[in-house]
């Protein structure tokens, strides 16, 4: 996303008139949620200026700053104690969705369970199988993680503090038949480039889309 995330973080990038996380934010609100924990790394002060206590989204917010770069993995790690003992939901900054997040379930018996999407042009061999609700690594029509998830603290019961990816954790989990999941057929992109950022901006003001209405 350089040169637009030199001077500003991916979750503040502007589209449709307000910065990409708010729409998180806003419709973890409207999903009932009300204690959201942020993890950032990259120019995070700001985010931490721009949204403040979430007061003005009805939630409350805790931050928890990495002093360096540690991997999807090592930030959910280092923000367990702020999460609690049971399920939570985890979503990437750099996406944007009209998923329900009130929909995401953790299936009984089970450590995650993952939102999957078809697979966009610049990621067309998707990452895992769906097989009922059960996720799978091979077979056929592979879908894409969408970076929404719902994971237990069991699923880093093997992690220790530092920089890991989350992907090995969940392929693990996948391996012992601990992953459920579903698969989403809504609106979806993965905002990983200024031409995807400005895609979404163009739904945005079509304004066409569910998700957008009333916000």
């Amino acid at each position: 996303m350089r040169p637009l995330t030199d001077r500003l973080p991916k979750p503040l990038l502007p589209v449709g008139g307000k910065p990409l996380i708010e729409y998180h934010l806003e419709a973890l609100a409207r999903a009932g949620f009300r204690r959201v924990v942020i993890n950032h790394a990259h120019l995070g002060s700001q985010i931490e200026r721009a949204l403040g206590s979430g007061a003005r989204f009805a939630l409350q917010i805790c931050y928890s700053p990495e002093e360096r770069a540690l991997e999807t993995g090592g930030g959910i790690y280092r923000a367990l104690p702020l999460l609690g003992e049971g399920p939570f939901l985890v979503i990437n900054g750099d996406i944007w969705t009209d998923y329900d997040f009130a929909a995401a379930r953790l299936e009984p018996g089970r450590s995650a369970h993952l939102i999957l999407v078809d697979n966009p042009e610049h990621h067309p061999g998707g990452d895992f199988v769906l097989r009922g609700v059960s996720v799978c690594s091979v077979g056929h029509d592979p879908l894409t993680f969408s970076g929404i998830g719902v994971y237990t603290r069991q699923l880093f019961a093997q992690s220790q503090p530092g920089a890991f990816p989350l992907a090995p954790l969940l392929r693990a989990a996948v391996a012992c038949g601990q992953v459920s999941g579903e698969h989403y057929h809504g609106c979806w992109t993965d905002v990983g480039t200024p031409q995807r950022l400005a895609q979404v901006e163009q739904l945005l003001r079509s304004g066409n889309l569910p998700a957008t209405r009333g916000v």
